[in-house]
């Protein structure tokens, strides 16, 4: 193995992140192996970036009610193409190149798995925007 691929699995959180099993799915696989610790290991990254994301939208965000927060994060993640393909390159940047051989195969599932991990991450833990906003003041 090389130094970069020992390197970046070591870097990556131990925490098992769901049952491995004969019968689950390769996208299921890559992304209880590969998605999920790269994204923890990513979240106060994503948290930031987010945050700079609302600060270039005039911090809207800060206004809005908590079910708006939900969707305007759904729809920054989901509907902005270059805030998409930002946090997606964070994450590919983390692969392996045996891990990103498999990821091309089948791209755009696993995009789908990724982007709804993160999108979840971020929602779960929307009192750190809030947090965020008592700071500041």
């Amino acid at each position: 193995m090389t130094t970069r691929h020992n390197n970046l699995k070591a870097i990556r959180p131990a925490t098992s992140f769901g049952k491995l099993s004969e019968d689950m799915s390769n996208e299921e696989r890559f992304q209880n192996e590969t998605l999920r610790p790269i994204i923890k290991l990513q979240k106060d990254l994503f948290v930031e970036v987010l945050k700079n994301y609302f600060k270039k939208h005039k911090d809207k965000f800060y206004d809005l009610s908590v079910p708006k927060k939900i969707i305007y994060i759904e729809n920054s993640i989901q509907k902005d193409i270059k805030f998409r393909n930002s946090i997606k390159g964070m994450i590919i940047g983390l692969f392996t190149i045996e891990e990103y051989t498999l990821y091309i195969k089948n791209s755009s599932a696993l995009n789908k798995r990724m982007m709804n991990i993160v999108k979840k991450q971020l929602i779960d833990n929307i009192q750190i925007f809030d947090n965020q906003l008592i700071e500041s003041v």
